[in-house]
C-alpha cells in the first residue's frame, strides 16, 4: 500500500458523525455480500488457508442477552482478523430452537401446554400472545390450555422463527461478519436428519443404548435431567430424628431430611469402621409406621460425623441412595412418580402392614410436601420422632432452568457412552482433549477435570414435545407387550423420520398400538445430542437422501476438523464436551483443533448475568445508547476466559473511540489528495519516528492476535491511536499546512495517510463502523477485505525514540501552561527545555514540529536527568505577561 492512488477525498462529510453509519453499512456488506464465504475458492485452497469457525447457535427463546455480545463479539473479532490475513472464513450461524427453554417461552407465551393423549386441531388458535391475557395479566400455569402435541410443536416453531427474526436484526446491527447465507436451525429437515443418522450409526456399533434404571427426573418439565445440567442450590429443610426399632424393641435413631421417604427405606447404612453401629452389622431393624423389616449394613460412603452417623437408604432420596442401591444389591422399593407425587398404589411391601391405612389415606397421590407433613404427624403421634424437627438448609439437585429440587425415578432412558462407566473410554475422552488447543490454556484443565469426574453415561433421552424424536418403533407382540429389546429402525434414505406420525419398514398405519403392530418411541433428544453436531450440520455432512438436507461431502471433507469453537466455560462441560465424543465416534478425530473460552459477564453484584436469572440486560436497548461499535470495544476489552462486569462507563470509552476515529480521519484527510510514492514522500525524522513507532504498534497487535490475546491487540493499537491525535496530529499540524515548505508539507501529509491506513485496518476488527465509514471517505472496496497491515508497508530508518521525545517535551509545555492557567494557545515568548543529551538531539530534529504547536517563540536546551521545562514567560491570549 506504499503507492496511493489518486483517491478524492471529496466524500468527507461536513459533520462527521456515528448516527446513521449501522444502518447504512449493514445494507452495503448485505447487498455486497462482503463477508460471504467463497466455497470454491476454498476448495482449491491448501486447507491451513480456510479457517472455519463452529460458530455457537444461540437458544431462539425470547430475548439475548449482553453476555452472547460479549462472547460472539470476542469471535468476530478473530474471523475478521483471519479474513483480512488472507483466509478463507467460514462463518456460518445456526439457531438452537429445540428443547426445553423454547418449549418453556411457547407455554408462556401463548398460554398453552403440550398433552400428547389429545387430538390435532386443523387451524388451532392459541388463547393468548406475548404471555398476557385480555386485561394484560401474566397467564398462570393452572390457566395454561392444553393441546395435542403436534398443535404444541406448530406454536414452538412460529415462535422460534419469529424470535430468530428479530435475533438476526440485532446480529447485524452489532457487525457480526456471519455469512447468513450459511445457516441452519437445530429442529430444521437437515439438523434432525444429522441428529438421527448419528444416533443410528452410534446405536449400530454399540456406542448408545436403552436402560430402565433410577434417574434424575424434573417434576416441572416432566423430564430425565442429565449429570452435565445439575446444579446444586441450598434448599430450605429441617432434621428429623426418626426411631427406627431393633428386634428386642429398643429405638435406634437416625436424622433424615426426607422422612416422607421411609414407607421406601431398604436399609440402614454406617460406615464400617463406626464402632457404635459395627455390632448392628447383619441384623434388621423395623420402620417406624410402616413395621417394614430393614438390613443394617456397612458402606465407606457414609458419614459418621454427619447426624446420627447411620443414613437410611431409601429408592430414592439422592444420588448415594442410587450408589448405595447398586453397590449392596438392595431391593427396589420406588414410591416417587413422574408427577412428583407418590404412587397411588399402596406398595405391596407395607400392604398388610401396620402403616397399610396411614398409606391409603394420607400419603397415596400426595406431593413430596404433603407427604412430609402426614409423616411427620404421625410420627409425632407414634412417639417415634424425638424432639421436634431442627431447621436447616440442604444441598439439593435442580434442573439448571427448574424450579423444585430434582427427584429420582426409574425409567426407560437413551444413553450415549461418554467414560462415566469406562475406564479406559475415559482415558481416551481425556487424550482428545489434549488434542485441542484450548485458549487460555488452563480452560482444558476444566475439561480434563470433568471428564475425570464422570459418574454415569450421558442421558440425552428427554420426555418432551419440541425436538429431534428418537427414529425407533418397538413391535408389539401378540399378547400386546411392548418388546424394548428389538427396537425397528429406518434406512437412512427416510431420514428425518417423526416416528409419531411416519411407520416402519412392514408395517402400516392400522397397526400402531395393536397386538402384532408396533409402538413408536416417545421420546425426543435432548438439546445437546443435536447441537453435539454443529460442525456436521453446518459443514455439509452425507447425510440421508432427501431434497434440502444440504449435503456437501466436498466442503465437509475440506474443511473438517474446523479450526475453532467458541464458547463460555460454564458449559465445557456440555457443548464441548458433548462434541468431542460425537466426533470421536463418529470420524475418530476432535472436532476442531483449537476452542475460545470465554468468560461471563458479572452484574453489579459480581452474579453471573443470565436470562434464568433475571438479571440480565437485553442488548437491544444497550446497542441504541451506545452504538455498536461502543459495544463492541467494551466486550473486546475482556479477555478470553475471564469474566467481565457489565461496564457502560467502558462502553462511553468505546464511542469516544469511534468518534474520535471520525474526527481525526477527517483531519489527517483534510490536506488534499496524496499522489505518488508515499514511502519516497515521508523524509522529516518526525514523520519516520511515527511510522517506526506504528510498526512496532503492527507487530505487537499482530502477535496478540496470533496468541489469542485480541484484548492485547486493542490495547496497543488505541494508546498509539490516542498518542497520535493528541501528539503527532498536534505536532505536524503547521508544517502539514505548509508552515515549513512543500517538502516538508508533502512528508507530513504522506505520514498521514500511510498511519490512517494502518491504523484503520488495525482497529477494523474491533470497531467495524467507524473504520468502514472512514475508508469510504478515501479508500476502495470495503476495508475489512483489505489485507491485514504488516511492517513492511511502512518506511524503514525512523527512530521511534524522536516521537517520544518530542510527546514529552509537548506534555512539558502543555503543563506549564495549565498550571498557568493559561490555554493552551497562550504564546511562549521563551523557556528552556531540559532534557538528557540524547532527548535534546531527538527535540532539535524536530524542534520546527515542537515550536509551532507548543506556539514557542525562543527555545533553548539544557542537559538534565529529566525532561523539564524551565524559565517558561508565557503570553497568554489576552497579552498579560505571566512568569511560571
Amino acid at each position: 500500500m506504499t503507492d496511493a492512488p489518486a483517491r478524492t477525498t471529496s466524500r468527507i462529510p461536513e459533520r462527521p458523525t456515528l448516527e446513521g453509519l449501522e444502518e447504512k453499512w449493514m445494507q452495503v456488506w448485505k447487498d455486497e455480500r462482503t463477508y460471504a464465504f467463497d466455497r470454491e475458492k476454498a476448495l482449491s485452497l491448501p486447507r491451513e488457508q480456510v479457517f472455519a469457525i463452529d460458530t455457537p447457535p444461540p437458544t431462539a427463546s425470547g430475548s439475548l442477552h449482553v453476555g452472547h455480545v460479549f462472547s460472539y463479539t470476542h469471535t468476530d473479532c478473530m474471523a475478521r482478523y483471519k479474513r483480512m490475513q488472507g483466509f478463507e472464513v467460514f462463518y456460518p450461524i445456526g439457531w438452537d430452537d429445540n428443547g426445553l427453554p423454547t418449549e418453556r417461552r411457547v407455554q408462556n407465551y401463548y398460554g398453552v401446554r403440550g398433552d400428547a393423549t389429545l387430538p390435532y386441531v386443523e387451524g388451532y388458535e392459541p388463547p393468548f400472545t406475548e404471555g398476557v391475557d385480555a386485561n394484560g395479566k401474566a397467564i398462570k400455569a393452572a390457566d395454561q390450555q392444553p393441546i395435542s402435541r403436534k398443535n404444541f410443536i406448530e406454536l414452538c416453531d412460529v415462535l422460534t422463527v419469529k424470535d430468530e427474526v428479530t435475533f438476526e436484526s440485532l446480529f447485524r446491527r452489532l457487525g457480526f461478519s456471519l455469512d447468513w447465507n450459511i445457516s441452519y436451525r437445530t429442529i430444521d429437515e437437515r439438523s434432525r436428519a444429522v441428529a438421527q443418522q448419528a444416533f443410528l450409526r452410534n446405536l449400530e456399533r454399540g456406542e448408545a443404548y436403552q436402560s430402565e434404571a433410577p434417574g434424575l427426573w424434573d417434576v416441572t418439565f416432566q423430564t430425565a435431567v442429565a449429570q452435565a445440567e445439575l446444579e446444586a442450590r441450598d434448599y430450605p429443610g429441617a432434621y428429623h430424628r426418626v426411631a427406627f426399632h431393633r428386634p428386642d424393641g429398643t429405638p435406634l435413631y437416625i436424622e433424615t431430611t426426607r422422612p416422607e421417604l421411609i414407607p421406601s427405606v431398604v436399609a440402614l447404612i454406617a460406615h464400617p469402621d463406626d464402632e457404635r453401629y459395627q455390632p448392628l452389622f447383619g441384623t434388621t431393624v423395623t420402620s417406624p409406621l410402616f413395621g417394614v423389616e430393614v438390613p443394617v449394613v456397612a458402606h465407606r460412603a457414609a458419614e459418621m460425623d454427619k447426624g446420627a452417623g447411620i443414613a437410611m437408604c431409601c429408592t430414592f432420596g439422592d444420588l448415594t441412595d442410587v450408589m448405595w442401591w447398586r453397590e449392596l444389591q438392595l431391593p427396589m422399593r420406588s414410591l416417587i412418580t413422574r408427577n412428583g407425587r407418590l404412587q397411588a398404589e399402596t406398595p405391596e411391601w407395607v400392604a398388610g402392614g401396620p402403616g397399610e391405612a396411614l398409606y391409603a389415606e394420607s400419603l397415596a397421590t400426595k406431593t413430596t410436601f404433603s407427604a412430609r407433613e402426614a409423616v411427620v404427624a404421625a410420627l409425632r403421634e407414634s412417639g417415634d420422632l424425638d424432639g421436634e424437627p431442627q431447621k436447616t438448609q440442604r444441598k439439593a439437585n435442580f434442573y439448571e432452568k427448574g424450579d423444585k429440587p430434582l427427584e429420582i425415578v426409574t425409567s426407560r432412558q437413551w444413553y450415549i457412552r461418554n467414560g462415566g462407566r469406562d475406564a479406559d473410554l475415559r482415558s481416551a475422552f481425556v487424550a482428545r482433549g489434549a488434542e485441542i488447543d484450548f485458549h487460555p490454556a488452563f480452560m482444558r484443565s476444566r475439561y480434563t477435570n470433568w471428564v475425570d469426574g464422570l459418574n454415569g453415561d450421558w442421558l440425552i433421552s428427554r420426555q418432551r414435545f419440541f425436538g429431534v424424536p428418537f427414529p425407533v418403533w418397538y413391535p408389539v407382540d401378540a399378547n400386546g407387550e411392548v418388546d424394548h429389546d428389538h427396537p425397528l429402525t429406518p434406512p437412512v434414505s427416510a431420514l428425518p423420520v417423526d416416528p409419531q406420525i411416519d411407520v416402519p419398514e412392514g408395517y402400516d398405519e392400522s397397526q400402531r398400538g395393536q397386538a402384532g403392530g408396533f409402538v413408536a418411541d416417545p421420546d425426543i433428544m435432548d438439546t445437546w445430542a443435536t447441537s453435539s453436531l454443529s460442525p456436521q450440520i453446518a459443514a455439509g455432512w452425507q447425510v440421508g437422501e432427501g431434497d434440502g438436507l444440504r449435503n456437501d461431502p466436498e466442503l465437509f471433507e475440506a474443511i473438517f476438523p474446523m479450526d475453532l469453537r467458541p464458547q463460555a466455560h460454564d458449559i465445557i462441560r456440555t457443548w464441548l464436551f458433548a462434541t468431542v465424543v460425537r466426533a470421536h465416534y463418529e470420524h475418530g478425530s476432535v472436532p476442531w483443533s483449537n476452542a475460545a473460552i470465554s468468560g461471563w459477564i458479572l452484574d453489579p453484584d459480581r452474579k453471573k448475568m443470565s436470562k434464568s436469572k433475571g438479571n440480565a440486560e437485553t442488548p437491544e436497548d444497550v446497542v441504541k445508547a451506545n452504538g455498536a461499535d461502543a459495544v463492541r470495544y467494551w466486550a473486546a476489552s475482556g479477555r478470553l476466559g475471564t469474566d467481565a462486569a457489565y461496564d457502560t462507563g467502558q462502553m462511553k470509552v468505546g464511542r469516544r473511540l469511534a468518534i474520535k476515529v471520525l474526527n481525526a480521519s477527517k483531519f489527517a484527510l483534510g490536506f488534499g489528495d496524496v499522489d505518488g510514492d508515499l514511502h519516497a514522500a515521508v523524509t522529516h525524522p518526525l514523520d519516520l519516528a511515527m511510522l517506526a513507532t506504528l510498526g512496532d504498534v503492527v507487530d505487537k497487535a499482530t502477535a496478540g492476535f496470533e496468541a489469542w490475546d485480541y484484548t492485547r491487540s486493542l490495547e496497543v493499537t488505541e494508546t498509539f491511536f490516542w498518542t497520535f491525535c493528541d501528539d503527532y496530529l498536534e505536532l505536524v499540524k503547521d508544517r502539514a499546512y505548509g508552515g515549513q515548505g512543500d517538502d516538508a508539507a508533502a512528508s507530513a501529509r504522506a505520514a498521514l495517510r500511510l498511519a490512517l491506513e494502518t491504523l484503520l485496518r488495525l482497529l477494523a476488527p474491533f470497531i467495524p463502523y467507524a473504520t468502514e465509514e472512514v475508508w469510504s471517505w478515501f479508500g476502495d472496496g470495503s476495508v475489512h477485505r483489505r489485507p491485514w497491515p504488516t511492517r513492511d508497508e511502512l518506511p524503514a530508518g525512523g527512530d521511534a525514540a524522536v516521537l517520544t521525545s518530542v510527546s514529552t517535551a509537548l506534555a512539558g509545555v502543555r503543563k506549564v501552561k495549565s498550571e498557568a492557567k493559561v490555554g493552551m494557545r497562550a504564546e511562549v515568548r521563551t523557556m528552556t527545555l531540559v532534557a538528557p543529551a540524547a532527548s535534546v538531539e531527538h527535540v532539535r530534529a524536530a524542534e520546527a514540529d515542537l515550536r509551532a504547536s507548543g506556539r514557542i517563540s525562543e527555545l533553548t536546551y539544557a542537559e538534565g536527568a529529566a525532561v523539564e521545562i524551565r524559565d517558561a514567560e508565557l503570553v497568554p491570549v489576552e497579552k498579560q505577561p505571566a512568569k511560571a
